[in-house]
């Protein structure tokens, strides 16, 4: 997966989510099989399942832990980070929902989408993440009461 900077490229919108997973001050990322980068847990939205849903199940299937929404940060929606194509050339734009998770249960274990899983200091973050989740940590950081649209 890259970013795609030709629109022409770009065949579908998909809604897709992310979590941010704050603890003991540090924020948890998974390394991601299919580009090896690090990156916030996450994925598509499917048919018939609410956003929240969709975190949560996600989380479950990159993590194992089971989490509970805390709050919405943000949707980020910019052609220039969220358009990306893939090694057989599909090109998806995504509209993510992101939404800061407290971890409930469950426990960490890697998955087929999830080479390796860490708590990172947010200030300290591997140099191969997905640039975009960088940001959303960011805003998730501030703590601030209205979503970011980004």
């Amino acid at each position: 997966m890259r970013i795609e900077k030709d629109i022409s490229k770009v065949q579908a919108i998909k809604p897709a989510v992310s979590a941010v997973i704050f603890d003991n001050g540090k924020v948890l990322l998974h390394q991601r099989s299919d580009n090896g980068q690090w990156g916030l847990p996450g994925g598509s939205v499917e048919i018939g399942e609410t956003v929240s849903h969709a975190i949560v199940r996600e989380v479950k299937e990159e993590t194992g832990l089971d989490v509970r929404v805390m709050r919405f940060v943000g949707i980020y929606s910019d052609p220039r980070f969220q358009m990306v194509s893939y090694p057989d050339g599909k090109g998806v734009h995504y509209i993510s929902s992101v939404f800061e998770c407290q971890i409930v249960g469950g426990a960490l274990t890697t998955s087929p989408e999830t080479l390796e899983l860490g708590f990172f200091d947010p200030y300290d973050l591997p140099a191969d993440i997905v640039p975009l989740h960088v940001i959303r940590i960011q805003d998730a950081m501030k703590r601030q009461e209205a979503a970011f649209i980004r």
